[in-house]
């Protein structure tokens, strides 16, 4: 059963956990630990965005299956051993808005995270826009030629702890964990959107318009709502209680 945090609304109505009034889970049940690993999995798979292209395009082949076995083989000894975040035997973070050294699992899990989240996002804006402007369509080539240099850009980011829930400390952690699951909502539910219209929508500039029109506008919509606190874990978490004047 899920108990709900309790909350309290801004002046601008956007729901706010209070950290002291969270109810605390000193230990991760096996499921919940299982049940996060899917995902890191998912996130080091996709890191070679080359080759996930080559998977959404052409199939599953033995290079995928040969990448596949040492990310199932390095993500599950990770885990088992409690480096993965939601993998761990106990919660690492207690009172989110605590200043408390950041592991180098968590920042490195997700600054690669972030990386899936960013890279590809932009390269299919990208895409979508050149063969609108050109009428030709390239995406492949971008990939090939721009795909790890802005991933190394994000790594490096994420490396001098740039980004949210990557820094030295997790103090932030109650206004920058609202950010990062807005991103990933926002492209866990664009992105499937987008490789259907690949398959659905006919190819020229007009099914290219529609594309990105409807690929920017989940977007947009989903990032409003993560920002009103609407989705699961965007409500921003703040320490004691809120005083709102008159």
């Amino acid at each position: 059963m899920t108990i709900e945090s309790p909350t309290t609304v801004t002046p601008e109505g956007i729901p706010v956990e209070l950290a002291s009034e969270r109810k605390i889970r000193y230990r991760n049940k096996l499921y919940y630990r299982f049940n996060h690993w899917p995902i890191w999995i998912f996130v080091f798979f996709i890191m070679p965005g080359p080759l996930t292209f080559d998977l959404f395009e052409g199939g599953f082949d033995q290079r995928m299956g040969v990448w596949m076995g040492v990310v199932l083989l390095s993500t599950g000894i990770a885990g088992a051993r409690g480096h993965l975040p939601g993998c761990e035997p106990r919660p690492y973070i207690i009172r989110f808005t605590e200043d408390r050294p950041n592991p180098l699992y968590r920042r490195v899990c997700y600054t690669f995270a972030w990386s899936a989240v960013i890279t590809f996002g932009l390269l299919n804006i990208a895409g979508l826009v050149v063969a609108i402007v050109t009428g030709v369509w390239s995406l492949r080539q971008m990939y090939e030629t721009a795909y790890f240099p802005l991933a190394i850009a994000i790594w490096i980011l994420g490396a001098l702890g740039q980004l949210p829930r990557v820094k030295a400390s997790t103090k932030g952690e109650g206004h920058e964990r609202r950010y990062f699951y807005g991103s990933v909502w926002a492209m866990c539910i664009a992105q499937p959107v987008l490789w259907f219209m690949w398959y659905a929508v006919p190819a020229g500039r007009l099914g290219d318009i529609f594309k990105l029109a409807v690929f920017v506008g989940i977007l947009a919509f989903v990032g409003y709502l993560s920002f009103r606190g609407k989705l699961p874990r965007t409500r921003p978490i703040v320490p004691g209680e809120l005083a709102v004047s008159d």
